[in-house]
């Protein structure tokens, strides 16, 4: 688990929930089944089903609330890089979840992995991997 107990613990996961709930509205077409593969890598990296719910909303208020995105992948830069790869995936997942990536996406992913500090061919890497993963 990446995060450890402190009392900023909720605030800087519901940062990297703001990240992946940004990603799902930059077309602005927020589904069900983004918000299920948001909570899904949630709790992989850690949250507990009980906090699930509350770190969710937390992280839309986030968003809601921000007009920048460098807030939300300082929490991102942070992890180990297993984890940092988990984020990437499911970004790339709830971009290709509804078959398609459209320009906004694609560039938000750009700068993400500028943000990141993610190598432009491993960012392709991780991109083939899920879109071929979401075709079968």
């Amino acid at each position: 688990m990446f995060f450890k107990k402190d009392k900023n613990e909720d605030n800087n996961i519901s940062k990297v929930a703001a990240l992946l709930i940004h990603a799902a509205k930059i077309d602005e077409n927020f589904s069900k089944s983004e918000e299920a593969i948001i909570k899904q890598a949630l709790l992989q990296i850690g949250v507990s089903n009980e906090n699930l719910e509350k770190i969710f909303s937390d992280g839309k208020k986030i968003e809601e609330n921000s007009n920048q995105i460098l807030e939300f992948t300082k929490e991102v830069k942070n992890m180990d890089e297993n984890d940092k790869i988990k984020i990437v995936e499911t970004l790339w997942r709830i971009i290709y979840s509804n078959k398609e990536a459209d320009i906004y996406e694609t560039s938000l992913m750009r700068r993400l992995g500028g943000l990141l500090y993610i190598d432009s061919k491993s960012m392709g890497d991780i991109k083939e991997k899920i879109r071929k993963e979401k075709i079968k």
